[in-house]
């Protein structure tokens, strides 16, 4: 029926839009981008989702793998927490689940226990509704494709090219330094 694709498109849509916004969130030129940032992500996955350009480079690598809907998914979820009006909370509850939990997904998630969380469930929502799921797929990325970004192509430019720009900082600064202490 024209309600059931008119449902499909809008989670379709709204899996693209959620991927949007989390993709304008990593800004060129943050101190994000310097060598601590490399140095953070490897220390652990969680490191690695607090930073923004993290979160992106990490989401670039997983669309390669087929598996992006799962930083997605816990993105949502970090983003539901956060909601505290009833109505928006239930909005975002059923968007969340027709997204990435419902047998017709656009952006389906393997998770256990995906049947465990029905519809009925999602009239009544609390903050913390998704948080067994939510750790599944953190469990998933992180013993799973975490250790593999770090040994990939794109974890691994970005990380050089942090290092060059420390270099050529590095190179200014003592250049510099040198040009004060002989014009003085």
């Amino acid at each position: 029926t024209f309600v059931k694709k008119v449902s499909r498109i809008g989670r379709y849509f709204w899996c693209i839009y959620f991927s949007e916004i989390n993709d304008s969130d990593g800004k060129p030129g943050s101190s994000q981008q310097t060598l601590k940032g490399t140095s953070r992500w490897t220390a652990s996955l969680e490191n690695l989702l607090e930073d923004p350009e993290g979160v992106k480079r990490f989401r670039e690598f997983l669309k390669k793998e087929f598996s992006e809907e799962n930083v997605l998914f816990w993105l949502a979820c970090e983003e539901f927490k956060k909601t505290q009006d009833k109505k928006q909370m239930q909005e975002k509850a059923k968007e969340i689940y027709m997204t990435f939990l419902s047998s017709k997904a656009s952006c389906q998630v393997n998770v256990e226990g995906q049947s465990r969380l029905n519809e009925t469930m999602l009239e009544e929502p609390h903050p913390l509704m998704f948080q067994k799921l939510q750790d599944q797929i953190f469990n998933l990325m992180k013993y799973d494709s975490y250790s593999r970004f770090l040994k990939s192509d794109i974890f691994l430019k970005h990380k050089r090219a942090e290092e060059q720009e420390e270099n050529s900082s590095e190179a200014q600064s003592v250049a510099k330094r040198a040009s004060r202490i002989y014009n003085t």
